[in-house]
């Protein structure tokens, strides 16, 4: 290092990221000098990037009243409407999407005889994909069968999933859409159906536990859903064994969401609905060897 020459000005500090660049502002942390670029307003001073950084990763995240973390964005409602979207465009392009993908347990023809297809078959997947899917245009309800849900999960889903969180959420919306596939196996293997109605009742239950957890006005929530019973239960065409299912899942899976202590919140509603998945896919399992064993015989 060469010697300072004496009565030369003194070498003005620099940025520690910027060499180059000259400044008198240290970070209020830990002392380095900062150029503009690198200042993060704090509330006493200015701070670096790095500092900024370690202090945010020990800034405990905000929650959700029910353990989730907050997000003003309710970005699985709107993934999820977009799917649905999606299906029904892929529908109205193929008339194969409802018969590769709509929700059938064991098909039976006209005569009476099993032919390949079905769950019982090992297309499992129908027990989901058929939730994305709805009554095309040519069908009994036309375009009104995917505006009414979709106007349903526009409505409930974002305030579900800022109480919720997102995982919590789309955990009760894919689980609810099951249970409603799982009910229809379980009692009329032979129906077909399709539409998100399941994956929406299950939004109708939780959203009355939540306002119940939450001492809020539950008279809205009750009336929608009894006018939708009725409906279901009076208008031909309409799979009952969806919509209740979805309505008993969403339902009680939210409520181990709301009533769960807060110790150890995050395991219990995790067991929750690993709980409910493996209990559901127990049910499927076992529908299918008995449908097995009825098909054999046929």
């Amino acid at each position: 290092m060469n010697p300072q020459v004496p009565g030369a000005p003194a070498e003005a500090p620099s940025c520690y990221r910027h060499p180059g660049r000259e400044t008198y502002v240290r970070c209020t942390r830990c002392d380095r000098y900062i150029c503009p670029e690198c200042m993060r307003d704090a509330a006493v001073g200015h701070q670096c990037v790095e500092c900024v950084q370690e202090g945010n990763r020990t800034v405990r995240q905000a929650r959700t009243v029910f353990g989730g973390r907050v997000s003003h964005t309710p970005v699985v409602t709107y993934t999820l409407i977009a799917l649905n979207v999606l299906a029904y465009v892929a529908e109205i392009v193929s008339d194969r999407m409802v018969d590769r993908f709509a929700m059938l347990g064991v098909w039976v023809d006209q005569f009476g005889i099993v032919q390949p297809g079905g769950v019982v078959d090992g297309e499992f997947h129908r027990l989901i994909t058929a939730a994305f899917l709805h009554s095309p245009p040519s069908g009994s309800f036309s375009i009104t069968h995917i505006l009414f849900n979709m106007w349903a999960l526009w409505v409930l889903g974002p305030q579900l999933e800022q109480v919720l969180g997102r995982w919590r959420f789309t955990a009760l919306y894919l689980l609810s859409a099951l249970g409603g596939s799982v009910l229809l196996y379980l009692v009329n293997p032979t129906g077909v159906a399709v539409g998100a109605s399941g994956a929406i009742f299950g939004l109708f239950g939780a959203y009355f536990v939540v306002a119940k957890r939450m001492n809020a006005p539950t008279g809205g929530i009750v009336t929608l859903l009894a006018l939708n019973l009725v409906i279901t239960f009076t208008v031909s065409g309409i799979s009952w064994e969806g919509h209740i299912g979805g309505l008993v899942v969403g339902s009680l899976l939210t409520a181990a969401f709301a009533f769960a202590p807060r110790n150890n919140r995050t395991a219990l509603h995790v067991a929750a609905v690993a709980g409910t998945c493996l209990l559901l896919m127990a049910l499927v399992v076992v529908q299918t060897a008995r449908l097995s064993d009825v098909t054999v015989l046929l």
